[in-house]
């Protein structure tokens, strides 16, 4: 009874595109049959040394060789560069394997179709029906490999680097290879006490700083829009236009200005405040004032955004809402608090996680008004405005300490995308949206 199927899936099993050539789809099977003999000589030909090239990072390091009366640098082993390679040829021999399983499935489909009476689809058919009923999961493969390749790989390699010795100056390829060392980095960061110092006064310095820039940049921009969209607020249009100039000004522009407006020898802040007869602080070399300097330039260059979302979002409230509200004898709080905040919160909830998590990673604000500084010397290359994403940057781009920036960015990683689907999965929008699935 379960003839058809059952010799199509064992062809299959045994030469990938043999069970669709016995259910008469010659030309499906003989591409599958290519895709097998190709697949086949890849891996014969690279998975072995790639597997080496994962379990060992290489061998044979760089070194000097004296030939006759010259020496000669004589190539060796690149642990960094067999861990990618290493890494990308299992990723494609993972693919070939997820196409082999596709292919007995596909057969024994096709041989139980054969059994009922109904005859499978040749090569022509299957095209035209996967442009026709897959058209979007085609469309979308393309992008997936992308998403793959650049997203997926990079973040497994990173993984990967944690579990390393990946640091100047002792384990840097070429000159040297580089180890698996398992936990110790790890140990080292958690436990070992200047690290250790280090990572959890930065990590505390990063919350504050997300929550904070967060919180004042949404409602400084709720407050303005409030007070924009007053029926007593004349000249609307212009109030918005001149609020939007912070954000219509390159970002890295405004900063060095800022930076340069906060110089407490010569920016112009601390001149206009002692021709007042104060003595300004020193804005971006205290360690307290720096935090309050950067949150405040923040609030400058982000409240804006948040400004004309809340005022797009108000000018959809329906006035009944009001009208009603105020027959009731609601006071202007009771119809902020009962209709107009929870309006906002309704639709801006997922757009205000999304910018706890930039925050959590705004760079910029913090490397180009202050560059972590002022110095903290309990610190490992931080300063006391460093947040996680510029200590990263600190310890792999200007101090090579690849390892300890991997688990870094392991932790920002694991925290932002737990916090952000957490929350989401929990806002009214996504309820509601799940709902009418």
């Amino acid at each position: 009874m379960n003839r058809h199927r059952g010799i199509a899936a064992v062809l299959s099993a045994v030469i990938m595109g043999a069970g669709q050539i016995y259910n008469r789809q010659l030309g499906k099977g003989l591409v599958l049959l290519a895709m097998y003999a190709g697949g086949l000589y890849f891996a014969f030909m690279n998975l072995g040394h790639a597997l080496w090239g994962l379990a060992t990072l290489g061998e044979r390091k760089q070194e000097l060789k004296l030939v006759g009366k010259v020496y000669q640098r004589v190539a060796g082993d690149h642990s960094i560069f067999l861990l990618i390679e290493g890494l990308i040829i299992v990723f494609v021999v993972i693919v070939f394997i997820m196409l082999y399983i596709y292919n007995i499935r596909d057969a024994y489909r096709n041989g139980a179709l054969r059994e009922a009476g109904g005859q499978p689809h040749t090569f022509g058919q299957s095209l035209k029906h996967m442009f026709e009923k897959n058209f979007a999961q085609l469309i979308l493969f393309p992008p997936l490999l992308f998403v793959f390749f650049f997203s997926v790989l990079p973040l497994i390699f990173n993984i990967l680097i944690a579990f390393t010795n990946y640091s100047s100056p002792k384990n840097l390829p070429p000159a040297n290879l580089v180890d698996w060392v398992g936990l110790s980095t790890f140990k080292d960061l958690f436990a070992l006490s200047a690290w250790a110092k280090t990572f959890y006064g930065v990590f505390s310095w990063t919350v504050v700083w997300a929550i904070l820039s967060t919180v004042t940049t949404f409602f400084g921009g709720f407050a303005v829009a409030l007070l924009v969209q007053q029926p007593i607020t004349r000249f609307k249009a212009m109030w918005r236009t001149l609020y939007m100039l912070p954000f219509a000004i390159p970002g890295f522009v405004s900063l060095l200005i800022m930076r340069n407006m906060f110089n407490a020898q010569f920016g112009p802040v601390n001149q206009y405040l002692r021709w007042l007869g104060l003595e300004g602080p020193n804005w971006l070399s205290d360690p307290v004032w720096a935090k309050v300097t950067i949150l405040l330039v923040n609030l400058w260059l982000g409240f804006p955004v948040s400004m004309l979302l809340i005022i797009g979002i108000l000018t959809t409230i329906p006035r009944d809402l009001y009208e009603a509200a105020e027959v009731d004898g609601a006071s202007p709080f009771q119809k902020f608090r009962k209709i107009t905040f929870p309006s906002v919160m309704f639709s801006l909830a997922p757009i205000l996680i999304g910018q706890f998590a930039g925050n959590f990673n705004n760079f910029n604000v913090i490397y180009l008004m202050t560059n972590g500084r002022p110095a903290n010397s309990d610190y490992q290359f931080a300063g006391e405005t460093d947040i996680l994403i510029t200590w990263l940057y600190n310890l792999s781009i200007n101090n090579g300490k690849y390892n300890f920036a991997a688990i870094v960015s392991i932790i920002i990683f694991a925290i932002l995308a737990t916090i952000s689907l957490w929350n989401f999965r929990r806002t009214r929008s996504f309820r509601e949206e799940d709902v009418y699935r």
